[in-house]
């Protein structure tokens, strides 16, 4: 077995953010217990899929075109998408297991049945994401890993894009949020690079928020600190 992998034959993906937080609530744990294993988009995990079979989003969802939410947070914006587009299929990725938990609570109270939801890691999900798959996805507040030694854990990074353009069908759209300049400025170096293009034509079009936009807590909080969002479309080549 080649050093680089996991015994289960996954490869070796280093993970920086957490994974655990504070202590769950009952219900949380409930949700968790009773919720999760209903809400899998596919055998994603290397022990129920070792041969990396890509997963059957038509038997899933059926004819519904598939959109992607990497690292949901809370769940805000992912429970409002899918409560506004009844008519798509959301697949929502998150690690952080109190983050997950809380989507669950939101899924549950707005009765929403168009979700699926991975905990864990993206890059697993699009291990076994047909090719073009998705028709739309989401990157909404990612951790901006601030150190410029970091940088190469942030998400828009060739290791995670490269992957996210195979699994996007061409002329889908790719939606960025983000506080962070620094993080602006990579994404618009990275992206394209990874065959997409910038759909701005104006301030307005990075400035403004898209009109179906959920503002989250993670916004909020920015906002309250006096940050700026940018809000970036790109789009599949």
């Amino acid at each position: 077995m080649s050093k680089a992998n996991h015994p289960t034959g996954a490869p070796w993906r280093n993970f920086y953010g957490r994974i655990h937080g504070k202590t769950l609530r009952p219900n949380q744990k409930d949700h968790l217990e009773n919720d999760l294993a209903d809400l899998s988009p596919g055998a994603v995990d290397w022990q129920a899929n070792p041969d990396r079979i890509p997963i059957d989003l038509a038997a899933r969802f059926g004819a519904r075109p598939v959109w992607l939410e990497i690292g949901f947070g809370g769940g805000e914006h992912l429970v409002h998408m899918a409560a506004r587009y009844p008519e798509v299929a959301i697949i929502g990725c998150e690690p952080f297991i109190n983050g997950v938990a809380m989507l669950l609570g939101k899924i549950r109270a707005a009765g929403v049945t168009n979700l699926a939801v991975h905990p864990g890691d993206a890059r697993d999900l699009f291990d076994v994401l047909p090719d073009g798959s998705i028709t739309k996805a989401f990157l909404n507040y990612p951790d901006p890993w601030p150190k410029a030694r970091h940088h190469k854990r942030r998400f828009v990074t060739p290791d995670h894009l490269g992957p996210l353009a195979r699994v996007l069908a061409p002329g889908a759209q790719f939606r960025v949020a983000t506080d962070i300049p620094d993080y602006v400025r990579q994404t618009l170096e990275e992206v394209p690079r990874a065959g997409f293009e910038w759909l701005a034509e104006g301030p307005d079009d990075w400035r403004q928020p898209w009109e179906d936009w959920f503002s989250t807590r993670y916004e909020q909080k920015a906002l309250r600190e006096g940050r700026v969002p940018h809000y970036l479309t790109f789009r599949r080549r």
